[in-house]
């Protein structure tokens, strides 16, 4: 992905797929329960949920567990049931992650540096495969991996699992369209890029309610039959 205007090169280097809603100190019931909560939380999500009240904090990671532990924050999201159990937290986050190598187009096309790229992933390639490729296949296989065992061993520890209400999750949803609308105004590239996106999500949604989920229900019911 180039964007010429911006003089940056993104190459996709990582992805956790989809994370947990948050650890809460009180379980979130209602729209008006996050109204004033203290929620370490930053970038997109911040500004969706400060639309219904919310008050983000922003905590390094070391720092999140015990502010949550002594009541200086009412709830923090950090990653998944992995890093967080790594990070000491014992109770519950659907945030997406998506990390990216970023350079400038001059720092990243002349020759010599291509190839020192170059020398960079292909530790990382497998039968002439991308290395970043390679390496977000990898991550996704990694946390697909390591989280089911680790949410067995929280919840197992005491943690809760509590879905978020329906009116909860319109009103997040309501809010993120709101907020992209008016991004969207301001800015013709933001506008074309989500445009595309969005389209694009919605045919993969018509194609997956055809087969993926369908076949996913069915397997998840003969789960909990056996």
């Amino acid at each position: 992905m180039i964007f010429i205007t911006y003089n940056v090169y993104g190459v996709p280097f990582g992805n956790t797929t989809a994370q947990m809603g948050g650890w809460f100190r009180k379980e979130i019931k209602t729209v008006d329960d996050l109204k004033g909560l203290k929620f370490r939380v930053g970038g997109v999500a911040g500004q969706v949920l400060s639309r219904l009240g919310v008050v983000p904090q922003q905590l390094p990671p070391a720092d999140i567990y015990p502010a949550l532990e002594k009541g200086a924050i009412d709830a923090a999201e950090w990653i998944g049931p992995y890093d967080d159990e790594k990070a000491g937290v014992r109770e519950d986050r659907a945030l997406l992650l998506l990390s990216r190598l970023v350079g400038g187009l001059r720092q990243w096309l002349p020759l010599h540096q291509q190839r020192q790229m170059g020398r960079a992933t292909q530790s990382l390639s497998t039968n002439g495969v991308d290395g970043c490729g390679a390496l977000a296949a990898d991550l996704i296989a990694k946390y697909d991996s390591r989280n089911p065992p680790s949410i067995k061993r929280l919840v197992a520890a005491g943690a809760q699992l509590r879905p978020f209400s329906l009116d909860i999750l319109d009103a997040c949803y309501k809010a993120s369209q709101e907020l992209f609308a008016e991004v969207a105004a301001k800015n013709a590239v933001f506008k074309k890029l989500y445009d595309s996106t969005t389209a694009f999500r919605n045919d993969q949604y018509a194609w997956h309610q055809i087969c993926e989920t369908t076949y996913d229900a069915y397997m998840i019911r003969q789960r909990s039959r056996t």
